[in-house]
This record gives C-alpha cells, sequence and structure tokens, in this order.
C-alpha cells in the first residue's frame, strides 16, 4: 500500500452527482480507501447540517470541514474542539448596510449552522429544507444576528453589482474573502480571509501526521481554487471551471462520471468491478 495519504473531497459538482447523491462507483472506491488506512475528509461550502448526511454515508471517522474553511469539527470527537473562524459582525452589518444602500435583493447570514435570512424565497428554503425546529430565522437580519456570522450571502442588484465588489474590494480585501457565484444568480458569498480550505486541510493533515506531498484534493468551483492550488495532488473535475482546471495538476472525469472514484482507483492501481467500462 501507498503510504497513507488525505483524501479532501467538496460536495456540490465533485463527490455528488448533479441529483446530489454519492454515486456507488465512487463511494466502493473511497471505502475500500478508507478500510486500507487513508484519511477521507469532507470540505466543503455547505454548513454541517447540509454535509453531515454524506459524512455519515461514507462511514467517515474524521475531522469534517464545512463554510469553506471557517468552521472545522470532529462529529464523533468532542474533545477535537470547534475551530471557528467568523466576521466581526460590526463588519458584517456595515456589509449589509452597503448591499442595502445599493438596493440589494436579500441577505443571509450563517452562525455555524444557524441561518439567518433577511427576506422570505423559496428557492433558498427549498435548498436548506429547514424542518420546525431548525434554527431557521426569517425577518430583518441587522435585528436577528447577535453574534459574529460564519460566512454571509449577499444577493445584490444587477445594476449595482460592480459598485457593491468595488465597496468590498476597496474598503475590506485585507479582512474578507468574497466571490461572485457568476450568472444567473450573481450571489455573492463573503467570509473572513483568514481562512479557505487550504488552511483547513492543511490543519488537519497536521493533526494526522500527513505531508503536503500526500494531499489529494478534489475540487470543481472557485472556492476550491487555493485548496486544488495547495494540495500536492490537486484534481479538478471535468465539469470544474476553467480557472480551477488551469491550477490542478490534474483533470480527472466529471461528477456525473464518477471522476473521484476513476482518478483515486488509477492512482492507488485499484480493481474497482463497478467502475470497468
Amino acid at each position: 500500500m501507498k503510504e497513507k495519504h488525505l483524501i479532501a473531497l467538496d460536495l456540490d459538482g465533485t463527490l455528488l452527482s448533479d441529483q446530489r447523491q454519492i454515486l456507488a462507483p465512487t463511494k466502493e472506491t473511497i471505502q475500500h480507501l478508507i478500510e486500507a488506512g487513508h484519511v477521507v475528509v469532507i470540505a466543503t461550502g455547505r454548513s454541517n447540517k447540509l454535509s453531515i448526511h454524506y459524512y455519515h454515508e461514507l462511514g467517515l471517522k474524521t475531522p469534517l470541514i464545512n463554510s469553506n474553511g471557517a468552521v472545522i469539527h470532529h462529529p464523533h470527537d468532542k474533545n477535537w474542539g470547534v475551530h471557528h473562524t467568523p466576521l466581526e459582525r460590526k463588519l458584517a452589518l456595515d456589509i449589509i448596510d452597503a448591499n442595502k444602500q445599493l438596493q440589494g435583493k436579500n441577505v443571509l447570514a450563517a452562525v455555524q449552522d444557524t441561518v439567518y435570512l433577511d427576506q422570505y424565497d423559496e428557492h433558498i428554503f427549498d435548498f436548506y429544507q429547514p424542518k420546525k425546529d431548525d434554527p431557521f430565522h426569517v425577518g430583518p437580519v441587522t435585528d436577528l444576528l447577535k453574534d459574529d456570522p460564519t460566512l454571509m450571502l449577499l444577493y445584490p442588484d444587477k445594476d449595482n453589482l460592480q459598485r457593491l465588489t468595488s465597496y468590498l474590494n476597496d474598503l475590506h480585501a485585507d479582512i474578507i474573502d468574497h466571490r461572485n457565484w457568476g450568472e444567473p444568480t450573481n450571489i455573492i458569498e463573503v467570509m473572513n480571509n483568514k481562512v479557505n480550505k487550504a488552511t483547513a486541510i492543511q490543519q488537519v493533515a497536521k493533526e494526522f501526521g500527513i505531508s503536503k506531498e500526500r494531499i489529494i484534493a478534489f475540487g470543481d468551483e472557485t472556492n476550491d481554487l487555493a485548496m486544488i492550488d495547495y494540495a500536492g495532488v490537486g484534481v479538478a473535475m471535468g465539469n470544474a471551471v476553467d480557472e480551477l482546471k488551469t491550477v490542478a495538476k490534474h483533470v480527472t472525469d466529471t461528477n456525473e462520471n464518477n471522476g473521484i472514484g476513476q482518478f483515486l482507483a488509477d492512482y492507488f492501481q485499484l480493481k474497482i468491478t463497478s467502475l470497468q467500462k
């Protein structure tokens, strides 16, 4: 067996199919590697609530990286602690006010699994699927938000998108990291610039004594750039954005065609029957 590796998996567009499922051949490959002693972690922009199902489905016993690295915790080991690097509340309120002044349509702030949504939106509800007792609150975020938020999602006015982006760049570039999810939504995600998926997998790798060269990371979007660039073996999905493919050391097949399973089977020289074409 090759030396112990850390295998970091993004979820949406990477581990998950377009139907938000883990395809059976990829799951079989991952579980084979877990049994062989390799360390598999999920590194996602999703919160714990929206990712824990997949964590359990894979049978993981490792730390879980949420909110693009702003939260790292261990679902099976409370002594591991929770590493949370949020935005300052005052800064968050200033940004919310700027979005409002520029006719922003909505804003969402999350404090780990607790969500605050300024105005009801059916599409947002469909994604989060909050149950009756879930900490999901709808109302003026500036009034409801009492803690430092893990991250925020701004829903800007299209005509003022560039002005809002310039505001974030000019006044807060040394404090925050922000990215535009692109058309058609143009949602702007804002978080503390001290952390990202790269800093998170670096911390987890250190805990397990795994060197950078033995980190394999998979992703498909711009929030995976730092992680893919940092990893010794950075892999972009076939469906990844071009910017990520340029940074990645390898490009595998798509999330719909077991790209992760195929790459890992080749890399570790595994014979996974369900991957055979």
